[in-house]
């Protein structure tokens, strides 16, 4: 006799499915609880992309954040002028005052109408010329600091004379080449200008510090007699050109020269 396989029963056949159902709607929750905790555990750890300034904690004020490159610096932001200036300055070890006195020294009965501090130039060495210099002391090298004073007597006869802005020596003296009315336009300048140059530079460096680099006797627009004096502040490197009355003292104006 063959035997026949009994199938089971519907009730049970039902109660297994059941089973089955509820297995696999638990493994499915469990996979929902799963990334639901994985997205909430990533969204601890990235951190926010904001734009705005983050807020300081302590104080609960915006911070500001650097996105860009590093500010340039101080000497990357100067101009050619002020990184000039800040090259030369230093290098003169002898004041504008002691170069003023060694100048009127040279020429007898002489006084100061101009004098500036500048780099030797090839000229300066050269020891021909018309009228011609001479050379008391070796020049500086070509490029080296130099004290260039013009000196003039009474009768507004000028003489130039170069100063080595470091050991204070003359190296080079010369008359100027001028005519009658130059002279006489110069002669009529020194009678107005009561003021001496010390006078007028300390005029210009109380209302300006620096380093003075500059004096000259000349005349303004309104044909006033005038001491202009350039003054170097040694902290941004900007001159600063005063125009000081030559009769009373008095700074009528002044002008920033940043570049």
């Amino acid at each position: 006799m063959s035997s026949v396989r009994r199938l089971p029963p519907l009730r049970s056949m039902a109660v297994i499915c059941a089973l089955g159902s509820s297995v696999l709607l638990m493994t499915g929750c469990t996979n929902a609880d799963t990334a639901r905790s994985s997205v909430a555990e990533a969204a601890q750890t990235t951190p926010a992309t904001n734009t705005a300034s983050p807020t300081d904690t302590d104080t609960g004020t915006a911070t500001a954040t650097s996105t860009g490159s590093a500010s340039p610096s101080a000497s990357a932001s100067m101009t050619d002028d002020q990184a000039e200036r800040k090259a030369l300055v230093p290098q003169a070890k002898v004041t504008w005052d002691k170069a003023a006195d060694t100048a009127v020294k040279e020429v007898p009965d002489s006084k100061l109408v101009d004098l500036e501090l500048k780099r030797t130039s090839a000229e300066a060495t050269a020891s021909t010329g018309s009228p011609s210099p001479s050379t008391p002391n070796p020049a500086p090298s070509q490029g080296a600091p130099e004290w260039e004073a013009k000196v003039a007597t009474s009768d507004g006869t000028v003489h130039r004379i170069d100063i080595d802005a470091v050991s204070g020596k003359v190296f080079r003296t010369q008359a100027e080449d001028q005519d009658t009315d130059d002279k006489q336009q110069l002669a009529d300048l020194l009678k107005k200008a009561t003021q001496t140059p010390e006078q007028a530079v300390k005029a210009a460096t109380d209302k300006v510090k620096g380093t003075v680099t500059h004096v000259e006797l000349d005349e303004n627009d309104d044909q006033k007699a005038i001491w202009s004096v350039d003054v170097v502040s040694t902290d941004s490197w900007d001159k600063t050109t005063l125009e000081v009355d030559a009769a009373s003292g008095d700074v009528l104006n002044q002008h920033v020269d940043r570049d």
